[in-house]
């Protein structure tokens, strides 16, 4: 099995050039949680999740460990929660995804697909053809593929 295969296909996407506002509407449209970001040829720059958003509105750099164990809460700058969330919304969406995006090609073998998602900790891999975006494959789209037959 590869990755085309099991892939789903069109892709929720946003463009290279759209705001955060924009992704958050996507992702409350569609009830999903990331999304590949594209250029005008279709080829993925970016990815944005979730998770970044949720760094970028959390100020993260004000939270200070003792290893592992959180310590306690710091006021970097006079911006509250309130004001970051609002600006958020009309940075343009390459300001807070990331640009390193883990792909694969669609004829990825599923067992690669799967130790990807697995040991990069990672829900969703786009997947490309000739560096375009083609299709994405979620950690569930795996699992089911990989044993519906079984159950």
């Amino acid at each position: 099995m590869r990755a085309q295969d099991i892939m789903i296909s069109p892709v929720y996407k946003v463009k290279e050039n759209d705001t955060v506002r924009a992704v958050i509407e996507r992702f409350m449209e569609h009830r999903i949680s990331g999304v590949p970001v594209v250029n005008d040829r279709n080829e993925i720059v970016a990815y944005i999740s979730d998770g970044d958003i949720m760094r970028y509105i959390g100020k993260q750099k004000d939270l200070f460990f003792d290893s592992v164990y959180y310590i306690g809460f710091f006021k970097a700058n006079d911006e509250d929660y309130e004001e970051r969330v609002k600006r958020v919304l009309d940075l343009n969406v390459m300001t807070i995804a990331k640009k390193k995006v883990i792909k694969v090609e669609v004829d990825e073998k599923i067992e690669n697909v799967a130790a990807i998602l697995g040991n990069r900790q990672i829900k969703k891999l786009p997947v490309e053809r000739s560096g375009v975006l083609v299709g994405i494959i979620s950690r569930g789209d795996v699992i089911r593929h990989s044993f519906q037959s079984l159950l």
